[in-house]
């Protein structure tokens, strides 16, 4: 499985989670049965880690979403957010630049136009934000 096709397996099982609030094992349970979701170690690493992260991830969105309340935000937007913000900040292997524009790439698949410059918007802050305090560091 390629990485996109890694992220876009996590993505249905987050935004079905989000949906249903069902227990992330019933949801794979699902995903076999059905035979259209691919569920493997790395896709499970960026469900239950979006997931397990949920209240620091939607702080992030919350403070960089101007013109919605995270209430406001839809469920498909929000795991949107939530996978990019995951590993932009908990998986070493992927970039910011790489996060946003795969979460760009779900937009483009899965969200109404409007949304994919909100999405794109909200990352983008993150991503500025991320830059200046990694060169205080520096």
């Amino acid at each position: 499985m390629t990485r996109r096709e890694i992220r876009d397996n996590a993505f249905k099982l987050v935004f079905e989670q989000l949906l249903r609030d069902d227990d992330v094992n019933e949801l794979y349970d699902i995903a076999e049965e059905i035979e259209e979701i691919n569920v493997n170690d790395d896709v499970k690493k960026i469900v239950e880690g979006t997931i397990e992260n949920r209240e620091e991830l939607d702080g992030i969105i919350s403070a960089y979403s101007k013109s919605r309340s995270i209430s406001r935000i839809s469920k498909l937007n929000l795991a949107i957010l939530r996978i990019a913000l995951f590993e932009s900040i908990h998986d070493d292997k992927t970039p910011v630049n790489v996060a946003i524009s795969e979460a760009v790439n779900l937009a483009e698949i899965y969200a109404y136009p409007e949304d994919i410059s909100f999405i794109n918007g909200v990352l983008g802050a993150f991503s500025r934000d991320s830059k200046k305090e990694e060169n205080k560091d520096a």
